[in-house]
């Protein structure tokens, strides 16, 4: 697995939210807008203040209300670490947990987090429950999850290295992921180059359109505030067409428009 963005990219587009990044997605992919690479489960952001985290995948499923998983695999642990270390960062884990929906044990804690931030796992996304919040925290290991968990129980790497299935979107190996308390956008393989670019394009077209539209309400009626919004949604929309030829996706209010129709109440979202 070879990174397809470079670092300084990556950064860069850990300075936008998850929906901003969405944004940007939308417009160069061919792919099929209505969830196709966003968690199409409820998700939670247990670390907020650390937030957007940008990484490839790593996959791994666990069961941790089977202890036969450890007789199976006696060596699983130190052998999946390995895997994980011998992976190009920045990483984050994606994990499968085969007891969903049930809470049965905690694959994620304060030893756990430490290891993985240590070989350049930037955080989780997991199907299942964590543990140890605060430290994990305190790391710097941010982790989406859909719960918490007191025990492990037998929490035991099962398998690693392929295709996993987490909050009804599945991933596999070296794909983006851009997360957020927002959830999470798994990029679509070929659609990562161009995603830093759009993403750019429009939050800065927001920002001088539609949003400046809706501030800008001194001495203005609601009726001139709501006029000066549609100008500055048929601005932002012809810079658009300008720019992609076409909207895929989410211009403010046109996501579910077909090409060349004039939306009656065209704004922001």
């Amino acid at each position: 697995m070879q990174p397809s963005l470079s670092d300084g990219e990556l950064n860069e587009l850990r300075r936008w939210s998850t929906g901003a990044v969405c944004n940007g997605w939308e417009q160069i992919t061919q792919r099929d807008i209505a969830g196709e690479a966003i968690n199409l489960e409820p998700v939670q952001d247990f670390m907020p203040f650390l937030g957007p985290m940008t990484g490839y995948a790593v996959t791994v499923v666990i069961q941790p209300s089977d202890p036969t998983h450890k007789q199976k695999t006696p060596h699983g642990w130190s052998e999946y670490r390995r895997y994980v270390a011998s992976v190009p960062g920045p990483k984050i884990v994606v994990v499968q947990d085969l007891d969903k929906p049930r809470l049965l044990g905690a694959f994620w804690g304060e030893v756990t987090g430490n290891f993985h931030r240590s070989v350049g796992c930037v955080g989780t996304i997991i199907d299942g429950g964590i543990r140890d919040v605060d430290e994990m925290g305190q790391a710097g290991f941010k982790a989406l999850a859909r719960g918490l968990c007191a025990g492990r129980a037998h929490s035991h790497p099962i398998r690693w290295g392929g295709e996993v299935e987490v909050f009804g979107r599945r991933i596999v190996p070296g794909q983006l992921i851009h997360a957020d308390k927002h959830g999470f956008l798994a990029i679509p393989h070929g659609d990562e180059q161009g995603l830093l670019e759009a993403t750019r394009f429009m939050d800065a077209q927001e920002c001088q359109t539609v949003i400046a539209a809706a501030r800008d309400t001194v001495g203005r009626s609601p009726s001139e505030i709501c006029d000066a919004v549609d100008r500055a949604g048929e601005m932002f929309r012809a810079a658009v067409r300008e720019k992609f030829g076409s909207f895929t996706g989410s211009a403010p209010d046109l996501g579910a428009l077909e090409i060349g129709q004039v939306p009656p109440h065209y704004g922001p979202r």
